[in-house]
């Protein structure tokens, strides 16, 4: 291995390692299966420090060998914040050929079928339950399979209320009709949902095929409700482009959580004529209301909006950036700062001289601090006494 590629998989361990606090395993005797089932469980660097915190649960299917490749992946977003943390629960499905077993349907119908069936019921009806009454789990629940099982996974969506809100589908060998129906359903929805689909460019004749008229019947349904991506990656095939997949997903998925970057700022900020601080809201609500995911508003995100602000003299938008800052951080100076900003920049020095007292007596965040609201003071003092 050369030395390059060595220092990169060490990496990558070692941020496997630190960003999950414990892998563990746990056998469930499902009553539908009529069987034991065994799974992966991988809990969050923070799960037992937080105790407060309640995290998305992806559901891997082919858990035997896609956990570790998505918990490594998720670990290196997680490590940079671009995505949250999750629990990852790997489903094994290697044994005395489980996975083409679990993943029984009728050739005719393109439902599942007997071993399927009850399949199908275990994961909904007995593994969720138990993984949601064991940990703290948030509303929001991914699933994700490899060939058979990315098809199984969708039949999830045929369900009235679909029962996951985001579908990761590598390269996946279409059940009979399914390339209709999932469009089909896409066009009904009335509730936010993510699906990911991807194939290899030297996929299997047979596998590629009915996904490309998968894709076509999905842009053809043209829902602003279902957040897709369908990557082909060049040069990969049936497996190896498992591992170009797995990132891509995540990041679709998560695309709302991660911090402000160059391209949001200049394709969707910056572009606006007004609204910049309804926008650094908006960001935030959609992560807690769709991705269930609350977290306080970056402060790097907050002084990317207030610069672009300052920069297109919106001064009135500062009030509506104080109310973010209170809510958000209500012992820090941020909320009664803004405020006096908003004063200074409208020629208002009284008003905002008080704003900065106030901020003075609160805690310091991020650049702002005692020392510097004393100076705002002073500055602001010495321009009331010259206007009078």
């Amino acid at each position: 291995m050369p030395q390059i590629m060595k220092k990169v998989y060490l990496l990558f361990i070692l941020i496997s390692f630190s960003s999950f606090a414990q892998k563990t395993f746990d056998n469930i005797q499902s009553e539908k299966l009529g069987e034991e089932r065994r799974i992966t469980i991988g809990l969050p660097a923070s799960y037992e420090s937080n105790k407060d915190k309640k995290y998305p649960v992806l559901y891997l299917l082919d858990g035997d060998y896609l956990f570790d490749p998505f918990s490594g992946a998720v670990s290196y977003g997680t490590y940079w914040d671009d995505i949250p943390e999750m629990i990852i629960i790997g489903i094994h499905q290697n044994k005395d050929g489980e996975r083409f077993d679990d993943t029984t349907i009728d050739q005719n119908e393109g439902l599942p079928f007997e071993k399927g069936a009850k399949f199908f019921e275990f994961v909904g009806a007995e593994l969720i339950p138990y993984i949601e009454k064991k940990y703290r789990t948030s509303p929001f629940r991914i699933i994700a399979g490899h060939d058979v099982t990315a098809s199984f996974a969708n039949f999830y969506l045929y369900k009235e209320e679909p029962l996951f809100n985001a579908y990761i589908c590598l390269s996946p060998e279409l059940a009979p009709k399914m390339e209709v129906r999932i469009a089909e359903k896409f066009a009904k929805f009335k509730k936010p949902v993510f699906y990911y689909l991807s194939a290899g460019e030297g996929d299997i004749k047979k596998i590629k095929e009915p996904i490309e008229k998968l894709n076509s019947n999905i842009k053809i349904a043209n829902n602003p409700l279902v957040n897709y991506k369908y990557d082909v990656f060049k040069g990969a095939t049936h497996y190896t482009e498992v591992l170009h997949s797995i990132p891509s997903a995540l990041y679709q998925i998560f695309e709302v959580y991660r911090p402000i970057n160059s391209a949001e700022y200049n394709d969707k900020i910056a572009v606006l004529q007004t609204g910049y601080a309804e926008y650094l809201e908006k960001k935030y609500n959609t992560m807690s209301e769709v991705l269930g995911v609350q977290i306080p508003v970056r402060v790097s995100d907050f002084k990317i909006v207030e610069s672009l602000i300052l920069k297109r003299n919106a001064y009135d938008e500062l009030g509506k950036m104080a109310e973010i800052g209170n809510v958000n951080y209500p012992k820090a100076m941020l909320g009664e700062y803004e405020l006096g900003l908003m004063y200074e920049k409208m020629g208002d020095p009284k008003h905002a001289s008080k704003k900065y007292q106030n901020a003075s007596q609160m805690e310091p965040i991020g650049d702002l601090n005692k020392d510097m609201m004393y100076e705002k003071i002073d500055e602001m003092n010495t321009l009331a006494k010259k206007s009078k």
